[in-house]
């Protein structure tokens, strides 16, 4: 098989489902800690409810009470496993949220249980990668799965854009930065990044810096557009994701 860059089998195909019909798709992330490995995800896309208006985001109506998660498959680079994930322990969520801000926050950890045959390449949230610098106009990348279609098998698809706001500012008194790209559905729950090819790239200290292979920095989590007439996408910072990845 070609080189593949590690951050398109970091994304994660997922499918939300009420006793296996299906009522959406989105993207998620694996991380993992001391106390096992866990999907992180956009919040809503656990729920099946907007975030802020608390309406059912099917057309349905329905809720999700499973996820079905698409894995790389154990020592098969280019093969897939699904694997089921109950949402649901007794009527009570399993999915864990950030300590301090709750449900506000659009962004969970859930346990993963169904991990047999299956190959995990997590981010480390705490180590996001090299200082590169990252500010307004600078591209980065959303990889995820727009309307639930792949980039072949089950390879994340990479929209690109620009950081649209300062990276060490809060949005709306939240955790949050400002991108500017064309995400759609299914992209909610993307790891997003800043990619830089092998050779020059400016860091964040000022200094210029010489890789030999590709770098990425772990910018944050993608949650949607701050509306539908916009390309403006709301990401929840690293920072903010690793307080709830440190607290599992």
């Amino acid at each position: 098989m070609p080189t593949i860059a590690q951050p398109s089998v970091q994304s994660l195909l997922i499918q939300m489902r009420f006793n296996g019909q299906l009522l959406s798709t989105g993207t998620a992330f694996v991380v993992q800690v001391a106390s096992g490995s866990y999907l992180v995800t956009n919040r809503h896309n656990v729920t099946g409810r907007h975030q802020d208006t608390g309406e059912p985001l099917s057309n349905t109506g329905g809720i999700p009470n499973e996820i079905v998660v698409v894995h790389n498959c154990n020592g098969h680079l280019g093969q897939w496993e699904s694997r089921i994930e109950a949402l649901y322990a007794d009527e009570v969520p399993r999915w864990l949220e950030h300590s301090v801000l709750g449900a506000r926050a659009d962004f969970v950890a859930l346990p993963l249980t169904q991990l047999a045959d299956v190959a995990l390449y997590p981010y480390d949230t705490a180590n996001t990668g090299p200082a590169i610098s990252v500010g307004p106009a600078d591209t980065v990348s959303v990889i995820g799965f727009p309307f639930g279609i792949t980039a072949g098998g089950a390879f994340g698809i990479w929209a690109t854009g620009f950081m649209a706001s300062e990276a060490d500012i809060d949005f709306n008194d939240l955790p949050v930065l400002l991108i500017d790209c064309r995400s759609r559905q299914g992209q909610s729950g993307s790891p997003v990044i800043a990619y830089r090819s092998a050779g020059g790239a400016p860091m964040a200290d000022g200094s210029q810096a010489m890789f030999g292979t590709p770098v990425w920095k772990f910018i944050g989590i993608y949650s949607g557009r701050i509306n539908a007439e916009s390309d403006l996408g709301i990401v929840w910072k690293a920072s903010a994701i690793n307080q709830l990845v440190q607290s599992l």
